[in-house]
């Protein structure tokens, strides 16, 4: 399959190195000291939000425990119902001022990391890492809060119905609440916080090594395909764009969906195969499903549910189920987790390019016609509907999804800040100054 993918493709690399010459520049960038300077700031606060989730933890934890002693004290001797009342009301606004301070310091992680991409960072690729890291860090540090609350519940209403798993019981709540506990979530390759995680019982070096040369190989691939064949593509379409030449848009968006399905699936072999399977075996983190076979997927839900675990698992956990939970029906559940996903997509998308276009929220919405019209195609016995269902899922992905909106991205960003790439080039496309 290779072999026939490097043969068809041949030509157009002929043709490509024929017309513009080797267009890899390591020299030629456009980041700015600043860039890196508050890049690095960020990557260094960003963290810090989640200890201060552990303080307010500590606080929460040392309520916790108060309130058990004091409801076995009642327990053993008589207590006026006016007191009990009033320990209860202190009891629920201690309560809400922790869920506050939860959320405000969350929130703070987002809003601080965003402002700073936005209006600080130049570079549309060190934005996007900077961005990614934040909205990694609030999902886990949500996370750790909505887990601490459960289990402080289950602590206070032992006779609940709500049971705890058996492998807590190894580190049930408050004794979880330690640096070290959180510093393991902090690193381990998961969004969901768990006292305790399945561990293995050593770290294979050489396998980590092999992973980490994955991660180098692939990144230099997808960079030098970006350089010499994404660009001058992308260049080449904003003439048609700005005439709205509807034609000449698809015909470009054909000939970009092979190079962005490429460089797509080469970074997440080298994120999802590679990084995170060495970080997990550093950490020696036991749960290693970070995606399924979404290749195969016979519905966009299925796609959407297995390319993706960590984030699937976080979205099904702590948006889906809580919603379903509070008597909201499973559809409109799916549909407003779908919504809170896209927002997240354009947060990753438009703020390090500068350009809060809405492109990748719509994309995301769009979604949701396909999965409904998909769900049941995956549903039917014979394979045709299931085929059909497969063929629109991959019709989507390669030239609606990402094709589409990188055009539409990179068209927001030239009109407003011009080229990308230095020192300036001309490859003898008229208005291209590279």
């Amino acid at each position: 399959m290779i072999l026939v993918l490097i043969v068809s493709n041949l030509r157009l690399m002929i043709e490509n190195f024929k017309k513009y010459g080797v267009l890899i520049c390591i020299r030629c960038h456009d980041y700015r000291r600043q860039d890196v300077v508050y890049g690095s700031i960020l990557y260094l606060l960003v963290p810090c939000h989640l200890f201060v989730a552990y303080v307010i933890e500590l606080a929460a934890a040392q309520q916790a425990k108060g309130a058990v002693a004091r409801t076995k004290k009642s327990e053993d001797g008589d207590r006026k119902s006016g007191q009990n009342e009033r320990e209860q009301e202190t009891f629920n606004a201690a309560w809400l001022l922790i869920s506050a301070a939860h959320g405000i310091n969350a929130t703070l992680n987002l809003v601080i990391a965003t402002y700073v991409v936005y209006y600080h960072i130049h570079h549309p690729g060190i934005g996007t890492l900077c961005e990614m890291h934040a909205v990694i860090v609030w999902l886990k540090t949500c996370s750790y809060a909505f887990t601490n609350r459960d289990l402080r519940h289950a602590l206070l209403h032992p006779s609940s119905t709500s049971s705890i798993p058996d492998l807590y019981k190894s580190c049930p709540y408050p004794q979880n609440v330690t640096i070290k506990n959180l510093t393991y979530f902090w690193w381990a390759p998961t969004l969901i916080y768990q006292p305790v995680y399945s561990r293995t019982e050593r770290i294979r070096w050489p396998f980590v090594f092999k992973r980490l040369l994955e991660v180098v190989g692939l990144s230099i691939t997808i960079w030098i395909a970006s350089a010499q064949y994404a660009a001058p593509l992308l260049q080449n379409s904003l003439s048609t764009i700005s005439e709205l030449n509807l034609f000449s848009i698809l015909e470009r968006l054909m000939k970009l969906s092979t190079i962005s399905v490429f460089c797509w699936l080469a970074g997440f072999f080298a994120l999802f195969q590679s990084f995170l399977t060495a970080l997990a075996e550093v950490m020696r983190f036991g749960d290693r499903e970070f995606y399924g076979d979404w290749w195969n997927s016979y519905s966009v839900r299925a796609y959407w549910s297995s390319w993706n675990k960590p984030v699937f698992h976080f979205m099904k956990r702590h948006i889906y189920s809580p919603l379903v939970g509070r008597g909201v029906p499973p559809r409109v559940a799916q549909i407003l987790t779908f919504l809170f996903s896209g927002l997240l997509h354009e947060l990753l998308v438009g703020v390090p390019t500068h350009n809060i276009l809405g492109v990748a929220f719509a994309g995301m919405v769009f979604q949701l016609p396909l999965i409904f019209l998909t769900d049941p195609l995956e549903k039917m016995k014979s394979i045709n509907g299931k085929m059909l269902g497969n063929m629109i899922f991959w019709i989507s992905f390669c030239l609606v999804g990402q094709p589409l909106a990188a055009l539409l991205y990179f068209f927001a960003w030239q009109a407003k800040f011009g080229s990308v790439s230095r020192p300036q080039l001309d490859f003898g496309i008229p208005g291209w100054k590279r």
